[in-house]
């Protein structure tokens, strides 16, 4: 199997899609500092056309990493804060009428944005995570028996906090299986931890930091990204990857052809944001993780064997631990 094709290198160029992850990162720097990776993986997800769930506890700065991610692309921004007593309209919207006139009116609700941050979106009911469905999958929401586009970029960006479990509703398999990654966020390192203390002493910068980025520019790296050359052996690699957390004997449920497709997705944009127009074997397993530790699901005999972990952020607990241990064991070429 060959690493290479014949098509163009698309970071080759000022305005490549490395030079742009540059900008958005060096954007997003000026008020959150040691969070590359999450930027990345936001990027990935995005051009993907994919979603994603941050996992951290609070103080992390989740929210305005969002936010600000949304303002460097100029894309519209909504924060939903999910909540046990929320109604499926609180997000969708509803139809109402006008005492005036005597006619409906549909009132969109902060679905109808392109950025959604879902907010500890395990403390809502299950109706309220089940409207999320439709919208995650087919980019729309149905009222009344009416179909409702969603803007075009549409992400949802959903956080939850891994430590507290008290007036939460465990997320469903088929919304799990919705989201492109599960990003385990840890706290930052002591030089950006040194870094954010520092930045509070200097005088604060603009709440705005400008964007660099345009909904253009997302419109023409997911045209690159179609492009991107996948080699037949590659095709074959990722589906064994796949099929082998099925085979795991450890794991109760494996990942569904919904999360292969997703997966190459999400290789094709990783090899897009490394300046590559073609996918490499290291692609696959470097995303591996994110793609899985949310869609398995280990047996409950083999969690109770392993070793006790702090399941804090950023330091996987032991069903981490295990997925990952799976997924170094599968036998594929290096």
């Amino acid at each position: 199997m060959t690493d290479s094709s014949d098509a163009p290198a698309p970071g080759a160029t000022a305005n490549g899609p490395v030079e742009m992850l540059r900008r958005v990162n060096e954007a997003i720097a000026r008020q959150i500092v040691g969070y590359h990776d999450v930027v990345r993986a936001l990027s990935t997800a995005l051009i993907a056309e994919g979603h994603i769930l941050l996992e951290g506890v609070p103080g992390l700065a989740k929210t305005q990493l969002v936010r600000t991610f949304a303002r460097t692309l100029q894309l519209s921004f909504r924060r939903i804060q999910f909540t046990p007593d929320m109604l499926p309209s609180d997000i969708l919207g509803a139809t109402i009428l006008r005492p005036k006139d005597q006619q409906f009116e549909f009132r969109p609700g902060p679905i109808f944005a392109n950025v959604i941050l879902a907010d500890e979106i395990n403390r809502a009911p299950p109706k309220v995570q089940s409207a999320l469905l439709e919208a995650m999958q087919e980019r729309q929401v149905t009222l009344d028996g009416v179909s409702r586009p969603l803007p075009v970029p549409f992400i949802v960006i959903a956080t939850q906090n891994p430590l507290e479990h008290e007036g939460t509703y465990p997320l469903p398999e088929a919304e799990l299986d919705r989201f492109l990654f599960r990003w385990i966020m840890g706290y930052p390192s002591a030089e950006s931890e040194v870094e954010i203390l520092r930045s509070r002493t200097r005088a604060a910068e603009a709440e705005s930091s400008g964007a660099v980025l345009t909904p253009e520019d997302v419109d023409r790296l997911r045209a690159l990204h179609r492009d991107v050359f996948v080699h037949e052996d590659l095709y074959r690699y990722l589906a064994d990857v796949v099929r082998q957390t099925r085979a795991d004997k450890s794991l109760l449920l494996g990942a569904s052809p919904r999360a292969a497709v997703q997966f190459l997705m999400a290789v094709k944009a990783a090899a897009l944001l490394d300046g590559r127009a073609y996918v490499i074997p290291d692609d696959v397993r470097r995303l591996a993780f994110a793609v899985f530790n949310h869609r398995v699901i280990v047996r409950p005999e083999v969690v109770s064997r392993a070793a006790p972990g702090s399941g804090a952020a950023g330091t996987p607990g032991p069903v981490a631990q295990l997925i990952a241990q799976d997924l170094d064991a599968i036998d594929v070429p290096r």
